[in-house]
């Protein structure tokens, strides 16, 4: 809803705002935006004209035009915090995660009883990684709207975070309980659940949430990705697509829901269908998220010029004696959350997901080009590392880290824990890629999901990896190949427990009996007896690769 809208400074201007009001209450929200446009043209520095041109316009999904008339309500009056947070939900709309934090940041520092703008900033802090920020984000909502839905989401979210999980769900079963039309309530228990491989009571929840808001039509995402769609699924497929017209749908979700009707239409064994949604997700994300393969490859050209053999050769001499950290890491798709649920399968290990600290340490690294004594820098983060993984497992033998994106940094973490245990997960390039292409990566992630970008972005992680393998110690950089690792698992899980400086435990052998959250897109994967189909499932989709084609055309020369 709007602001009431603020007396005028002039004759012309008075029946413009009455008729804005008028169409307003009437909930034509779309119609009222050409008065109030009027009405700025007449009095641009009048903020709350400003603001309410902004919020209709943000309303009715023209949310560039919405930008600009927020950006000139907080120029005509900086202590504008309505119009701070209207704007951080604008740029969060638009890709822009960096804009909107900061936007809810000022919001939320001139009025720090803004529940929402609270609990928004927390969930996109979350999504680069900062849990401890986004923790006190989220208590910051709890606290200011405790009798609020915000309120109590937020609180459900601060215990997730801390992997407080069966309090979580008590506070999300009260949330729904108190309110059952709380859609994004089913949507955050419906993800729980999921995690915990308790997926007919997860699908139950998104659907209720899609029923309660259309808008929340990414929620079929999480939906389908429950158990294989199959054609006892009666309308489901169908219902997706009408979705798709949904009016006002977020980019975010629209991307989720291609990537949804695609994986149900795989399911159903439709695969030009499900190739057609996956490219239309790719073209929705590639016009959001812009990548530079070019500029890219130049990094992978820095990194490899750097970590030359003389440099790792010092890790004995600067880094940490600690053995604690095993590193799962390779690209996304390529296996990662099997291994991570083998090794935690053994009682002396200790699982810590996808931690973002060597993305934000190594690009301080990368871009500091650092010259003469590195000693402090790798004293610190050594320090730093170990009081991370020592408070998510305190007694814990071993504890993994699975981010996939570490690959990048994997020179740099051997110098600093030279006993450290790095697991390369491999996988068929084209399998890998076409994974890739299906799966729904978080807003603002640098990353290319399909065409002649993901295929430079291959070779590139290709070309990093021969580095990686021609300088590291083989006893410490282990390599294991998804393949493999499916047609004969016991010998290649005992050669990664062997690896890891640990004894043998007949438990690996059974990952699908880990009880630990399982928060990646293999949620379902996860929780079944290691298998095969995986393998080589490109060739379903052959005449509609693409540009993705030119890795297997590679295989073949």
């Amino acid at each position: 809803m709007s602001q009431s809208l603020g007396p005028a400074a002039s004759p012309q201007v008075a029946p413009l705002l009455a008729l804005a009001t008028k169409l307003l209450r009437l909930g034509r929200t779309a119609d009222a935006i050409a008065p109030l446009h009027d009405a700025a043209l007449l009095e641009p520095a009048n903020p709350i004209i400003q603001h309410d041109l902004g919020l209709a316009c943000l309303e009715s999904g023209r949310v560039p035009d919405a930008i600009v008339a927020l950006q000139r309500a907080i120029a005509s009056d900086p202590r504008y915090a309505d119009a701070y947070f209207r704007l951080g939900i604008a740029l969060e709309k638009m890709g822009d995660i960096g804009g909107a934090i900061g936007a809810y940041d000022r919001a939320t520092e001139l009025r720090p009883s803004l529940t929402e703008a609270w609990f928004r900033a927390g969930a996109l802090v979350y999504t680069l990684g900062y849990r401890d920020e986004a923790i006190g984000c989220f208590r910051r909502a709890a606290a200011t709207g405790a009798k609020t839905s915000f309120g109590r989401l937020a609180k459900a979210r601060a215990l997730l975070t801390q992997d407080r999980n069966q309090e979580a769900e008590s506070v999300l079963r009260k949330t729904v309980s108190l309110d059952p039309k709380n859609a994004m309530a089913h949507d955050l228990l419906g993800n729980l659940l999921s995690e915990f491989g308790r997926f007919e009571e997860a699908r139950e929840c998104f659907e209720r949430a899609v029923t309660l808001a259309p808008l929340l039509a990414g929620s079929y995402y999480d939906l389908v990705r429950c158990r294989p769609v199959t054609s006892d699924d009666d309308g489901l497929l169908q219902r997706m697509e009408a979705a798709l017209a949904t009016p006002e749908l977020e980019p975010a979700q629209r991307v989720r829901l291609h990537l949804a009707i695609g994986k149900a239409a795989e399911d159903l064994g439709d695969y030009a269908l499900a190739m057609h949604h996956f490219d239309a997700a790719h073209a929705d994300r590639e016009g959001s998220t812009p990548f530079d393969p070019a500029a890219f490859s130049i990094e992978i050209d820095r990194l490899i010029a750097r970590s030359v053999p003389e440099w790792i050769a010092r890790a004995p001499e600067v880094g940490s004696r600690d053995a604690t950290p095993v590193l799962i890491l390779g690209m996304p798709r390529s296996g990662t959350t099997l291994v991570e649920q083998i090794v935690s399968m053994h009682p002396e290990v200790r699982a810590a997901g996808e931690l973002h600290f060597w993305n934000q340490r190594g690009a301080l690294w990368h871009q500091a080009g650092m010259a003469g004594d590195e000693s402090p820098f790798l004293a610190k983060a050594a320090a730093d590392y170990l009081g991370l993984l020592r408070a998510i497992a305190p007694k814990a033998a071993r504890v993994t880290d699975k981010m996939p994106f570490n690959f990048l940094w994997t020179g740099l973490i051997h110098l600093v824990f030279p006993r450290a245990t790095i697991i390369h997960c491999r996988r068929d390039a084209v399998d890998t890629v076409l994974s890739i292409h299906q799966t729904y990566f978080r807003p603002g992630l640098a990353f290319p999901t399909g065409g002649d970008e993901l295929v430079a972005y291959f070779r590139d992680y290709e070309r990093l990896m021969e580095h990686w393998r021609s300088v590291l110690p083989a006893d410490r950089f282990i390599e294991v190949d998804y393949e493999e690792l499916t047609r004969a698992p016991e010998p290649v899980i005992r050669r990664i427990i062997a690896a890891c400086g640990l004894g043998w435990n007949d438990a690996c052998l059974h990952p699908e009996r880990n009880p630990r959250a399982v928060n990646t897109p293999s949620k379902w994967q996860a929780r079944q007896p290691i298998y095969r189909t995986s393998v080589a499932r490109w060739r379903r989709y052959e005449p509609w690769l693409g540009p993705l084609r030119a890795l297997v055309d590679g295989k073949k020369a």
